[in-house]
């Protein structure tokens, strides 16, 4: 397995979640898993059923899921990319690529630069809409401030015949 593929080093997955350390002798249940990613257990039944994972996960003798550290590692990056946009197809397509071992890291590594390049894009696209809203905000305050707020943005009566 790819452990790159993952790296939450420094114990921080990005998540807003501190790792879980590691996973006790017998590895983790499903209850485990969802509280060391953050997950909810259909999230994590998801993207076990869309092929997400790196490898199927082992069940015990009971019938339940049994999660490696290396599967919540996993986990949490595939987390990081659904919720930064990657498309579930792409995921999967990543998550085959690493699962296929050594020798496509070229391919990897140019999906990786493509959805950067798409988050980047999204980034700047929501940097401009946060000036037009600071912009936004300092009209309001200047107005709140001065008392002069009265009718900022008040709808007026359109003139009959007035298109829409």
């Amino acid at each position: 397995m790819d452990t790159s593929a993952g790296d939450t080093s420094a114990g921080h997955t990005g998540t807003g979640h501190a790792r879980a350390g590691h996973a006790r002798a017998g590895g983790l249940c499903i209850g485990e898993a969802v509280r060391a990613t953050g997950m909810s257990v259909d999230t994590l039944r998801f993207f076990e059923r869309e092929g997400l994972l790196l490898r199927p996960v082992p069940r015990n003798a009971a019938g339940r899921r049994v999660y490696e550290q290396a599967d919540v590692d996993w986990l949490l990056l595939v987390g990081r990319l659904r919720a930064s946009g990657m498309p579930v197809a792409t995921v999967g397509r990543f998550a085959e690529l690493v699962r296929s071992g050594p020798g496509n890291e070229a391919l990897r590594l140019e999906l990786l630069r493509k959805h950067e390049r798409t988050v980047r894009a999204r980034i700047a696209a929501l940097g401009a809409d946060l000036e037009i809203i600071r912009d936004k905000v300092a009209v309001y305050e200047r107005h709140v401030r001065e008392g002069t707020a009265a009718g900022l943005w008040a709808p007026a009566p359109s003139a009959p015949g007035d298109a829409p």
